[in-house]
């Protein structure tokens, strides 16, 4: 009897020593700073747009919220850098679905979906197709009739292999009828402009970095990827306004190590969700024609799933074929 009394004590013990850090772990978070990983280079769109929302995230969370930039391996190295480490919010990364391509194309040494936690979808790019102001080309047709009669002889940049603005520009060619044009990955969207503008490629297929020189005249849009036309540039077509089935906005999300707990992550997603209504953050994303698309934690949870999916089939179909 007595030795039952006791099992039944020492099983309410263990059970409230199990209780007690769940239900207590997020009662303090954050009481650091947060690192948040841009796995690009500074200065490009998805770093110009992070930071201001960072700030306004810190209003929210009580800690500052530092960005750090780690560029490479299309943004692998970034993303990866979060992997493995300690689940408990204080380290994050910004993530888009380019990330999913590069795993199919380089074998990237963790599993884009499995080894993350997805925790809000914030916004998208502006995308678009440019040359030099003083090129020959004027319209994107005169630039695919070109290519058409010079296979392989258009050079363009983008950020990297498989980033949004090289799947874009193959699938691009792809739907002109098989159009073929040289990709010369780049580090981000600075090193694509500061090349284009040293005239050592052709044409640049980037996120919107570039709006200051194509307002200084430097530059020369001849289309975007967008559903819709511009606001900023409302007589540029859309790819598909000159025929081409194309449209690219690769959504930018947030995310932490795996097995992130459910209670830091509702504070981490209203702080960023609440962020999203941030003038400064706005006025960024406008100058730079971004859109807010938001998604909440299940959304993008199924979001990034499904993306990944996605992604093999781009892959496949309009870069190992």
């Amino acid at each position: 009897m007595h030795s039952m009394k006791w099992t039944r004590v020492i099983m309410i013990l263990l059970v409230g020593l199990v209780l007690i850090p769940v239900s207590g772990m997020a009662s303090d978070f954050p009481n650091k700073p947060i690192t948040l990983i841009v796995p690009y280079p500074a200065g490009g769109a998805t770093d110009v747009v992070i930071r201001p929302l960072a700030e306004a995230a810190k209003k929210y969370l009580g800690q500052p919220v530092i960005v750090e930039n780690r560029g490479g391996g299309g943004g692998a190295v970034g993303v990866g850098s979060i992997v493995g480490k300690k689940p408990d919010g204080l380290l994050l990364s910004v993530v888009v679905t380019s990330l999913h391509r590069n795993s199919y194309i380089n074998k990237l040494p963790f599993d884009t979906v499995k080894d993350v936690t997805p925790i809000i979808r914030l916004a998208g790019y502006l995308y678009g197709i440019l040359v030099r102001s003083d090129s020959q080309f004027k319209t994107l047709k005169e630039l695919v009739e070109y290519a058409r009669a010079n296979p392989g002889k258009i050079t363009y940049m983008a950020s990297g292999v498989g980033t949004g603005g090289h799947i874009a520009m193959e699938e691009l060619g792809y739907n002109a009828g098989g159009v073929r044009f040289s990709h010369i990955p780049s580090k981000g969207d600075q090193e694509s402009t500061t090349s284009l503008l040293g005239g050592h490629i052709d044409a640049i297929s980037t996120t919107s970095g570039w709006i200051p020189q194509v307002d200084a005249g430097s530059l020369r849009l001849l289309a975007t990827y967008g559903e819709k036309r511009s606001k900023k540039f409302p007589n540029i077509p859309t790819v598909v306004d000159l025929g081409y089935k194309v449209i690219h906005n690769s959504p930018i999300g947030i995310v932490g190590p795996k097995d992130l707990p459910k209670d830091i992550v509702k504070i981490l997603h209203d702080a960023f969700k609440k962020s999203l209504d941030d003038p400064n953050f706005l006025s960024v994303m406008d100058k730079y024609q971004m859109p807010v698309m938001y998604q909440n934690t299940e959304d993008f949870t199924k979001y990034w799933a499904d993306s990944y999916v996605e992604a093999g089939e781009h892959v496949r179909k309009y870069i190992q074929k």
